[in-house]
């Protein structure tokens, strides 16, 4: 017996924050009986879980996809405003995936997408600091001044950013490590040093970098890379 939103999280519904949503929203069932309480728990391989009142379905084989996401995509499976998401990216993959934490519409680059519930959040919690690496173009050219603030930490919505590494590539190219996940993250940090993003793309995700992979292409993470990955996400 395991609890339920682990199970959940295992079948690639959605990550254990987010199917503990799905459980208060009333929205999973066991056995015929809707399920609210998070301490509950069922057994995958007997019970009849339901989400929605569609049957969930262990994945027969945990699977990790890597995606250079364009321009114009929605980081989520489905859009209410009907905009085109990552999932029209990859079709033709018969698992149930989902992406692993945010990337923008205006946003490109690197993305995971995977079925493996456990990594997901491993991989999206703060507490375990997994970098995320963009490289940015600015309007102006931010000075060192400008520079030591975003590695210091700057306050977006009332919340100071957690120190970054910050690099310059050039009068208006910046490359910002951060290791949170936060809505638009670098688009506000550098919003707040008064130098707007013009174009952001994400180039690596913890240990995981592919500067072959085509904008628009998707490929598996090797297992030598979703190890790299799970060690990275250990602490």
């Amino acid at each position: 017996m395991e609890r339920l939103q682990k199970i959940l999280s295992q079948a690639g519904v959605a990550s254990r924050r987010a199917s503990e949503k799905l459980m208060t929203d009333g929205r999973v069932s066991v056995n015929g009986t809707t399920v609210t309480e998070l301490g509950t728990k069922a057994d995958a391989s007997r019970d009849d879980i339901r989400v929605d009142g569609s049957r969930i379905k262990i994945p027969e084989r945990p699977l990790y996809l890597l995606l250079n996401k364009p321009r114009g995509y929605v980081t989520t499976r489905s859009d209410p405003q009907k905009r085109p998401t990552v999932i029209d990216l990859i079709k033709g993959v018969p698992e149930y995936v989902y992406p692993v934490g945010r990337l923008d519409y205006d946003s490109e680059g690197l993305l995971i997408l995977t079925n493996d519930g456990d990594l997901a959040a491993r991989l999206t919690h703060p507490r375990h600091g997994v970098p995320r690496v963009y490289e940015a173009s600015v309007l102006g050219s931010p000075d060192e001044h400008d520079l030591k603030r975003l590695a210091k930490g700057v306050t977006i919505e009332g919340e100071r950013t957690g120190p970054a590494e910050v690099v310059s590539l050039g009068p208006s190219r910046l490359r910002i490590t951060v290791r949170e996940g936060r809505n638009r993250q670098v688009r506000k940090m550098c919003d707040a040093i008064g130098h707007p993003v013009e174009q952001l793309r994400r180039v690596a995700i913890g240990p995981i970098r592919d500067p072959k992979l085509k904008t628009g292409y998707w490929r598996e993470l090797t297992p030598q890379e979703v190890e790299r990955l799970r060690r990275a996400a250990a602490s």
